[in-house]
């Protein structure tokens, strides 16, 4: 057992986005945590669970599903790991990734918003990221139906580089009709996931994604956000790492853009209503 090998045995057991596990790892590094694990050194009821698991494990398998996926795990111990990442207060124990693992670390906007977009919605998040790919910027969002779909084809075709944070295994085409979308993006760009290959979308996991979605980028646009949504949550977290968060306006009797008013009026957003506005407010900041 390696510094590596534990790292990946601890990602196998341990549900992403823990603060806890990821400060004992930062801390004692992998390998003294997977032996304390091993030895049952801890002793709370949140660990027990995490030991049950740790015995459980094959990790010859894990190291399969992965090859199988053609993914790789990375850790931040690896040259292609994002040190964008090093802001989050619970930094990944690691990453599979499935594409080019180099895109990680360019210069990228996250573009997000409802999977109930409307035609507006649409038309505006696909132009926002053909705008960006033109200036050589990746763009990053979700993998979900609506905005996040409508921004990853946007950037495909203007022929520029996306990543999709995805919160199932990198195997696991969800939502299902985006399979072939997810192909063409980790064609040239990136699938990336916090969980094993195989792994079902659970609630909790939108949401410990949505923090990768705003480290792994410069700005983060959201384009028609319903009041409460997990787009705002991408937001927040944005704006907690001291990264540029903008949103573009809507009607005001519009669901589909409470959100974007609730941002702008509590000061988390700025207004941007052209690709060339948002540089600049990106570029000032």
């Amino acid at each position: 057992m390696n510094e590596n090998l534990a790292r990946l045995a601890l990602f196998s057991v341990i549900e992403g986005g823990d603060t806890y596990w990821s400060q004992e790892i930062a801390t004692h590094g992998a390998l003294a945590v997977y032996k304390k694990l091993q030895g049952a050194s801890y002793t709370s009821a949140k660990s027990g669970k995490v030991v049950e698991r740790m015995h459980a494990l094959d990790l010859l398998a894990v190291e399969k599903s992965i090859e199988s996926a053609g993914a790789v795990f990375i850790t931040p111990d690896s040259v292609a790991w994002p040190s964008q990442l090093k802001d989050l207060a619970a930094i990944p124990i690691g990453l599979i990734v499935k594409g080019d693992v180099s895109v990680l670390a360019q210069r990228a906007l996250a573009i997000v918003g409802t999977r109930n977009p409307t035609p507006y919605g649409v038309r505006i998040a696909g132009d926002f990221a053909a705008g960006f790919v033109d200036r050589e910027w990746n763009i990053v969002s979700g993998g979900a139906y609506g905005i996040d779909s409508a921004a990853h084809k946007g950037a495909l075709i203007a022929e520029g580089i996306t990543i999709a944070v995805l919160a199932t295994g990198i195997d696991v085409a969800y939502p299902a009709g985006n399979s072939r979308l997810f192909a063409e993006i980790s064609e040239s760009g990136a699938l990336i996931s916090e969980v094993l290959p195989g792994r079902h979308a659970i609630p909790s996991r939108f949401l410990t994604r949505n923090r990768i979605i705003a480290a792994l980028s410069q700005a983060t646009l959201v384009v028609e956000a319903a009041f409460r949504s997990g787009s705002l949550r991408t937001a927040r977290d944005a704006a907690e790492l001291m990264r540029p968060v903008m949103a573009i306006p809507g009607p005001i009797n519009a669901p589909t853009s409470e959100g974007c008013h609730r941002l702008i009026g509590e000061r988390v957003a700025e207004i941007v209503t052209s690709v060339p506005d948002a540089i600049e407010l990106i570029s000032a900041l």
